[in-house]
């Protein structure tokens, strides 16, 4: 039996930026979906348009695939559109997507403005391919020109975190705050997440901070297979 009046029915995204560009990124990765792939599912805006566009060609095509969504968000759209979900413990997806907050020439990210860059860094380690799908906004000359880095945290070493974070160069060091609600926002994985700035970031910078006791894991993502799919590529 299905739900008269499901709650997602009229659930978006609000005020989207770079709409256009946005969906026309998502038609893109939903071109590539084949019969019978496991998928891994980013987060964000862009994930979100493609995971819609995904369901149509479904639809369209008559075919079957599994997706592996890294935030609750995109689970339960896959769940409203129908497409199937599994996780990394039964399978291993033939490929990814995901977006991203900034992408740099050497095709280093910098991620987890949603706070789910956990997930998203085992969907893209167990891929083959991970396709970064970005509007042109997204491409800087230097990872950290718009946003810090974000730590996701234990919550009893916090205090400890942030001072070795300081000593690889960190500043401007704060916890995350939720919108909506009272105190920090609390991630999937039930931590927390501090954003740090950091003016220098070397090919090291991602690995150092996550040898620090307590940090599960950060927005860096430097040396992935990754292929970056961007609208200013496609004009």
């Amino acid at each position: 039996m299905n739900w008269n009046n499901n709650v997602l029915e009229n659930w978006d995204y609000e005020n989207i930026s770079n709409l256009e560009e946005k969906m026309t990124l998502a038609k893109i990765i939903a071109e590539k979906v084949k019969e019978g792939q496991v998928i891994g599912f980013g987060s964000g805006s862009t994930s979100f348009l493609a995971a819609k566009e995904i369901a149509k060609k479904i639809k369209k095509d008559g075919i079957n695939i599994k997706a592996i969504p890294t935030s609750l968000e995109i689970k339960m759209l896959c769940s409203y559109l129908g497409i199937p979900t599994t996780s990394l413990l039964e399978n291993k997806p033939d490929w990814s997507f995901d977006g991203a907050d900034e992408v740099d020439s050497n095709n280093w990210l910098l991620k987890g403005r949603g706070g789910a860059m956990f997930k998203e860094k085992m969907n893209m380690v167990n891929s083959k391919i991970t396709y970064i799908l970005v509007d042109e906004s997204k491409l800087v000359n230097k990872l950290g020109t718009n946003f810090k880095i974000p730590i996701e945290c234990t919550k009893e070493n916090i205090n400890y975190i942030k001072e070795q974070i300081i000593k690889l160069g960190g500043t401007d060091i704060i916890i995350r705050k939720a919108v909506g609600k009272d105190g920090p926002i609390i991630t999937e994985n039930d931590n927390i997440i501090l954003d740090a700035k950091f003016n220098d970031i070397n090919e090291n910078l991602e690995k150092n901070i996550k040898k620090i006791v307590g940090v599960i894991e950060s927005g860096l993502f430097i040396g992935y297979n990754v292929e970056i799919i961007s609208t200013k590529k496609n004009n």
